[in-house]
């Protein structure tokens, strides 16, 4: 029996997965992200971790076939991180530094990259070979997989859909230093901001208004109650998730959007608001796109980070 890796890099946990070669999921474990140092442990953590999950099941020399990484920031060749700025990473080769550690090839992408490549691989999007994921949580992420190849880019930024500019107009910066940008909208934290700014702008009575601390949750919760407020603050988020995924596909034109996150776990309420404002940024035969919920929810990223070892 021969043996995968995959690894997905987070800011506060590793996830780390034991694939057998056919695909199957062996086993899964987690260990801290230690950050202190300018992140100057992870890749030795990574490494004491598998080289001690491989003698706990006797591995011998040729059984593992190599290692999948993911991580949180831009990727250069699938092994050298341009910039991790979670991790307090500069450049780092961590392709060759882990090889290192396990003897055996390791392969690096971004993280949302590895999450889309998971879905494609045996999640939501198994039947297809092209597919744009997005990932709605404190961020907003995204990957890009084109005829099964993942779209990096030069510098390792393909597939920054966060950071797609939505509003021209928008004087509030985005972390990344833009202004914007589509996390500013609609990712968990955006989705309360704009809220709380329409409940300023608006004398239309809500149970938001009598709420201490509302979150993305309570107003999805809320729109499909019926309430007014709620629907049309989905409704706004609905278009401008229309119009980032308008453009992509007039970009790239992938076969199906698969949406991930915690946002995500709104359903049919939030696809249902993307449905309805998508043909009015496409034309032609891509006016009716195909969108589904992602289904590997915090495993996506292990499967997708072994299947790059893996190939077709």
């Amino acid at each position: 029996m021969n043996y995968i890796y995959g690894v997905d890099v987070g800011g506060t946990t590793v996830k780390l997965g034991l694939f057998q070669e056919d695909g199957s999921l062996k086993e899964k474990w987690e260990i801290p992200t230690r950050k202190e140092n300018g992140g100057a442990y992870i890749i030795e953590d990574i490494g004491a971790a598998l080289k001690e999950n491989i003698a706990s099941h006797g591995m011998e020399t040729g059984q593992l076939i190599g290692a999948g990484v993911g991580v949180p920031g831009a990727v250069l060749s699938f092994e050298k991180v341009n910039e991790c700025v979670n991790l307090g990473w500069g450049q780092v080769n961590v392709a060759q530094e882990l090889g290192k550690l396990l003897d055996c090839p390791v392969k690096v992408t971004n993280d949302a990259n590895v999450a889309a490549l998971g879905e494609l691989w045996a999640g939501a999007a198994k039947d297809y070979r092209s597919a744009v994921m997005v990932t709605l949580g404190t961020g907003v992420g995204g990957g890009m997989i084109v005829d099964g190849q993942i779209i990096n880019g030069s510098h390792g930024y393909g597939g920054e859909i966060g950071h797609m500019t939505v509003n021209p107009a928008e004087t509030r910066k985005c972390n990344c230093g833009k202004t914007g940008c589509l996390e500013l909208y609609a990712s968990a934290t955006g989705i309360v901001y704009e809220t709380k700014k329409a409940l300023g702008e608006s004398d239309i009575e809500t149970p938001l208004r009598r709420m201490d601390g509302f979150s993305a949750k309570d107003i999805f919760d809320l729109a499909k109650e019926g309430d007014a407020f709620a629907i049309e603050q989905v409704d706004r988020l609905g278009e401008k998730l229309a119009m980032a995924f308008g453009n992509i596909t007039l970009t790239v034109d992938p076969e199906v959007f698969v949406i991930g996150g915690g946002v995500s776990k709104a359903g049919d309420i939030l696809l249902d608001a993307i449905k309805k404002h998508y043909g009015t940024y496409t034309f032609g035969a891509v006016k009716e796109g195909k969108f589904i919920l992602a289904s590997l929810g915090n495993d996506a990223g292990i499967y997708g980070a072994a299947r790059l070892i893996k190939g077709e």
